[in-house]
């Protein structure tokens, strides 16, 4: 009788030490951070905790699996996981890393929309990002403008020039979406808020206004006056003349160099041979072309041509223009 119980006894104080032993274990998983360096963790849809366990010991996680089970038994966390990347700092324990899934911290992404690039750069540079899903190039321009829930003829100016934050997962008409609601919040903004008598039939025309804007002066301080020009030859029945439509007119043919006969080539974009606004924005016009367009500054000015400083030469007159003109050909600063 005494044998069993010095066998039960010794059985005992041995489960014991190994129970301290795996207790002081899983104190320890819990205390060590899960990383020896800031790693990316992608959890997919539908993943379970037992699928997370291997990725992450995959990707040389601490711990052992039985204290990566225990650990989800004990607090369940194995409800906590969410889709999508998480970037894992290197000092974050288990817990605190769970917690961080939990809250969705995912990593962001960004894409910059350019102030002055148009549809067709700005087309490109996105089919160019390599973490955003592609869709754009299976869809035509129709299409898209459908998707963005937009009457417009064409999607050219139909973004605002912002930086735009992602996940991984969303597409590139995601972020065109985003941008495209960015901009028309903007643009009724300013569009309530203008100067009366404005040349504008509608909100499109002060968008269109403001591509021209942009196009023509990488000035902020300019914006307001080179507004001011176009809405009075607008009021007056001029062309506006501007060099920025003509380019945008000729698309591709257009090799760097705008010629005489480029301005004088007809085109729905040309307005050296016609009045009025062009039918659709030329590029991506930013918040403040958009302000400039909508407010524009008072003046008599009608003409303008660079002033070989950076910025450009305000005239009254065609006599005062074509002086200016010949000063700018020469290399003077104006």
């Amino acid at each position: 009788m005494k044998k069993i119980v010095y066998i039960i006894l010794f059985t005992t104080v041995v489960l014991f030490v190994i129970a301290i032993s795996y207790y002081q274990q899983y104190q320890q998983f819990l205390s060590v951070s899960v990383f020896q360096k800031n790693t990316i963790l992608t959890i997919k849809r539908g993943q379970s905790f037992k699928g997370f366990v291997f990725d992450i010991k995959h990707n040389q996680a601490n711990g052992e699996i039985w204290q990566w089970r225990l650990f989800a038994k004990i607090e369940a966390v194995g409800t906590w996981l969410k889709v999508g990347e998480f970037e894992i700092d290197a000092e974050l324990t288990p817990m605190q890393m769970m917690e961080k899934i939990k809250s969705n911290q995912v990593v962001n992404y960004q894409f910059t929309i350019i102030e002055g690039m148009n549809w067709r750069e700005l087309k490109k540079k996105i089919l160019q990002d390599p973490v955003l899903r592609h869709s754009l190039s299976d869809i035509s321009d129709q299409q898209l403008l459908l998707a963005l829930d937009s009457n417009k003829t064409s999607p050219e100016g139909l973004f605002l020039p912002e930086t735009y934050q992602f996940v991984r997962g969303d597409t590139d008409i995601d972020v065109l979406k985003r941008a495209h609601s960015a901009l028309k919040l903007n643009v009724q903004k300013y569009w309530q808020e203008k100067n009366d008598n404005l040349p504008f039939n509608d909100s499109y025309q002060l968008l269109i206004m403001a591509s021209i804007v942009e196009k023509e002066t990488a000035q902020v301080h300019e914006r307001n006056k080179i507004a001011g020009v176009f809405v009075r030859r607008l009021l007056l029945n001029m062309r506006l003349q501007t060099d920025p439509t003509v380019i945008y007119g000729l698309g591709l043919n257009y090799d760097g160099d705008i010629k005489r006969k480029d301005l004088t080539t007809d085109t729905p974009y040309n307005t050296y041979t016609r009045k009025g606004l062009p039918p659709t924005p030329i590029a991506m016009a930013s918040i403040g072309a958009i302000a400039a367009s909508a407010q524009p500054e008072d003046g008599k000015s009608l003409y303008f041509v660079a002033n070989n400083r950076g910025g450009h030469y305000f005239s009254d007159t065609y006599e005062q223009h074509r002086k200016a003109v010949k000063n700018y050909l020469k290399g003077n600063k104006l």
